[in-house]
């Protein structure tokens, strides 16, 4: 038999614990000075192989494959926003990961970036 009183604690205990494993918890990818404005590198890090992009000296992360073929995104050309994949030359919006040239239709999966103490970092799901 429960007492309101225990029954209370365990109930305030338990939605403690939820509330702490349900922050994101943040993925390091690299050191800003290691990404030059304009350009990309490729990050393979717990399972994941990302594409981190300075575009103006703001960071963007996306998937590295092309959504169309086996392309890296971080070895394309990069124009302002947009990245050309090198394999059929389709191109995505590097912010928003929407397709914006054939042959690519299947849109990338983007991830917030975040700067903590100069290190790039997604969170992750």
């Amino acid at each position: 038999m429960y007492q309101k009183r225990g029954y209370h604690w365990g109930v305030v205990f338990v939605n403690w614990r939820i509330q702490m494993s349900a922050a994101c918890p943040h993925l390091s990818l690299c050191n800003k000075s290691d990404v030059s404005v304009g350009k990309a590198i490729k990050i393979e890090k717990n399972g994941l192989t990302l594409a981190v992009f300075n575009i103006a000296g703001e960071y963007y992360v996306t998937d590295d494959l092309c959504t169309h073929g086996p392309g890296s995104l971080s070895e394309g050309d990069i124009t302002d926003d947009v990245v050309e994949c090198d394999f059929h030359n389709g191109s995505f919006n590097i912010k928003t990961g929407e397709p914006v040239a054939a042959p690519c239709m299947i849109p990338l999966k983007t991830y917030a970036a975040s700067i903590q103490n100069d290190e790039i970092c997604i969170d992750l799901p």
